[in-house]
């Protein structure tokens, strides 16, 4: 077996997996809220314990495992960046007795489970030229803001997922409506605001609070009440997808252009011949709002290089378990160069 994680700032995502025919089967998997426990090891111990008619998993059939996390991974070693957890990759083998035990960026591992994914589970925003093969790009919106750049090897034929903190890179307003977002963000914040501050769950709450506080937006009595009662992002995604409020309706379609815009830069920065990829809890929500202009209306506004633009597709991943698959895919084939055998392999047998 092999026990891959998500590991994200609200939530962790855990699941165990064996091969069938070569593919990953998933024998089970539980979310589990992230703010309930002190430590990652925690969550994994509920996880393996028995449960829901399945009996407790024995750490001796678990032959790796692998945890997506948000943030830069040094040495087997990472603070988190949304959530107050220090993991170390040696501790944890301590702790759970599970021998080979990865730690990799979240993004990394979304990149790592593309390859997974069935056609069904990715919906095409632009098909581009979909016979072009080259570097590709990952951007993820949800708790926070994540990139990868995907590239690609010509000799093994596959990507190579390079993790990175592009989220995390300053917030280039292009509009007057943007400069004033940034001047508000900035005297909010007290400083510094980046991508992540307007593209992420965090950035739809913030572009809201703008538009009905600086830009004096109505708010209707109903909507407020919804807010204080139900989750916000969900709320202002939902209305904005149905059209029934316009100030739901602005805060995405700001959402939309800035996360079109990024997804252009990091598009251009990995020259991304074969396509991007639209990761994260948010964009299968608002697909509506993706395709009714304003994404790929930013996407494309990049000047000369517009005509690049159009021949990159844009894809969105429907599969919340994209990062569960990939984190599972590196446990196994990490695992089986230090053991030098392939559960993935054995699976043909």
């Amino acid at each position: 077996m092999i026990l891959a994680g998500d590991v994200g700032g609200t939530k962790v995502h855990l699941a165990l997996y064996s091969f069938e025919g070569g593919k990953l089967k998933s024998l089970r998997e539980q979310k589990f809220p992230a703010v309930e426990f002190a430590c990652l090891d925690d969550v994994v111990h509920r996880f393996l314990e028995e449960k829901d008619g399945h009996p407790k998993a024995n750490v001796n059939d678990i032959v790796g495992a692998c945890f997506g996390c948000p943030g830069p991974v040094r040495d087997g070693h990472l603070k988190l960046t949304n959530l107050p957890w220090t993991l170390d990759a040696r501790a944890l083998r301590s702790s759970l007795g599970i021998e080979h035990i990865f730690l990799i960026n979240d993004l990394e591992a979304n990149g790592y489970g593309i390859p997974e994914l069935s056609n069904e589970a990715v919906h095409v925003l632009h098909p581009g030229d979909p016979g072009m093969v080259g570097h590709r790009g990952l951007i993820s919106a949800g708790t926070g803001l994540g990139e990868a750049l995907l590239v690609w090897d010509a000799r093994q034929k596959q990507h190579i997922p390079l993790p990175s903190e592009g989220g995390h890179c300053d917030f280039a307003a292009r509009n007057d409506r943007e400069i004033a977002l940034l001047e508000y963000l900035r005297r909010t914040l007290k400083g510094r605001v980046s991508f992540e501050r307007v593209v992420s769950g965090i950035g739809i709450k913030n572009v809201y609070a703008f538009l009905k506080d600086e830009q004096k937006m109505e708010e209707p009595a109903w909507l407020e009440e919804r807010m204080k009662t139900e989750d916000p992002n969900a709320v202002i995604g939902s209305c904005a997808e149905e059209g029934s409020s316009e100030l739901c309706v602005q805060t995405m379609e700001i959402f939309a252009s800035a996360f079109g815009a990024e997804a252009g830069n990091l598009a251009l920065k990995i020259l991304a011949l074969g396509g991007l990829y639209l990761g994260g809890g948010i964009a299968p929500k608002i697909l509506k709002t993706l395709s009714q202009g304003p994404f790929m209306e930013a996407f494309l506004d990049k000047g000369r290089m517009a005509p690049l633009l159009q021949t990159m597709p844009v894809r969105v991943i429907l599969d919340d378990t994209c990062a569960l698959l990939g984190a599972a895919a590196f446990a196994e084939a990490r695992s089986s160069e230090v053991s030098g055998r392939s559960e993935r392999a054995a699976s043909f047998q």
